[in-house]
């Protein structure tokens, strides 16, 4: 049972300003034993407001960030609590498609690392780990051993907790050939339209350049789940830092035709502000009105909206849908421009907006 721990995180960081504050005072006291003048006390009280207003910011700030850091979401005041239990309810119920078991563990500030345990093997795997310590704790707490790292692209919010995790756990780091030597401490590089072998489970590899050059995404066939890192997210799709809109259309092309009931374990929640890009190009799509008003209740609740559906995706997601023709007209692209014009006008607009 997962136990939330923000209250202690408030508590701990409680002590030191405490003790700080507590010695500021015992140095006011002796000096005002020591110089009775009226002068030095009127300086010595104006030292100890700056040192009692100093140490409530100080604990103020360092509660909000400790708290924002744990959750891996960004909160206001009046729903620190509410996030944290969901964020709390998130991690502890785990998905379960076919023998395969998916737990989501937020990291960062909107990262989320998948932690797989192929049920008839046992075996354990992490999806693009950002950070070592949330994904080491998941993993303890659940009685578990790490046996592999899978790496969709080296960027460093989804390779920082690789080497400290392969060190701890001894595990085997698998990422994409395009890219191995970016990836930090990879064992195993697979390339497009390879195999490989998690317990039970065939798990295919498709190459997915345009985020970065040498990207991959991966994809369990047998229970219909798909980890595409930052290829493709709920209503949107990764930003272009490596590739271009050519490359990152055939990349999307080819995860279209795969079964619509594939669940869509993107590594981010973007998910709300994607949906307001997508209403604003898209404004007359029933289908993505609904999913929209359901994503902005689940994200004022901090419920996260992953995984998706493909079909979902392919009825609502802009970036999957550039032959549509409202969204050419908003875009004003015009009807003989072609597919990668008509994607990289509706890339562009995303990034401007």
């Amino acid at each position: 049972m997962h136990v939330c721990m923000c209250n202690v995180s408030v508590l701990s960081r409680l002590v030191l300003p405490l003790q700080l504050a507590f010695l500021h005072f015992t140095a006011v006291v002796r000096l005002i034993l020591c110089f009775r003048g009226m002068q030095t006390k009127l300086l010595v009280i104006f030292g100890v407001t700056a040192c009692a207003i100093w140490s409530k910011s100080w604990w103020w700030n360092s509660r909000t960030v400790g708290t924002k850091h744990w959750s891996g979401h960004t909160k206001s005041a009046g729903t620190s609590a509410t996030v944290c239990m969901a964020t709390a309810m998130s991690e502890s119920n785990p998905i379960t498609v076919g023998n395969l078991e998916v737990q989501r563990i937020p990291c960062l500030s909107d990262n989320y690392v998948w932690l797989l345990q192929e049920k008839n093997s046992g075996k354990v795997a992490v999806v693009d780990p950002s950070e070592f310590k949330p994904v080491a704790s998941a993993i303890q707490d659940r009685g578990l051993k790490l046996d592999y790292i899978l790496n969709t692209h080296h960027h460093w919010d989804h390779t920082g907790g690789n080497e400290d995790l392969k060190s701890k756990f001894h595990c085997t780091v698998v990422g994409p050939q395009a890219d191995k030597g970016r990836i930090p401490g990879i064992d195993t590089a697979l390339a497009d339209g390879e195999s490989w072998q998690f317990g039970d489970l065939e798990m295919q590899v498709f190459d997915t350049p345009g985020h970065t050059r040498g990207h991959i995404t991966l994809w369990f066939p047998e229970v219909q789940a798909l980890f595409p890192g930052d290829t493709l997210f709920a209503l949107g799709c990764g930003r272009m830092f490596e590739g271009n809109a050519q490359q990152m259309w055939t990349s999307l092309s080819k995860l279209k035709p795969l079964p619509p009931a594939t669940k869509v374990f993107c590594a981010h929640e973007y998910t709300h502000s994607n949906a307001k890009f997508a209403l604003s190009i898209d404004p007359d799509n029933q289908a993505l009105q609904k999913r929209a008003a359901l994503i902005n209740d689940l994200r004022k609740q901090g419920i996260p909206t992953i995984p998706s559906t493909l079909q979902e995706e392919l009825d609502t997601n802009p970036f999957l849908r550039p032959d549509d023709p409202a969204i050419r007209k908003n875009l004003r692209v015009p009807e003989s421009a072609s597919t990668v014009d008509a994607f990289a006008a509706v890339r562009k607009a995303k990034d401007n907006f």
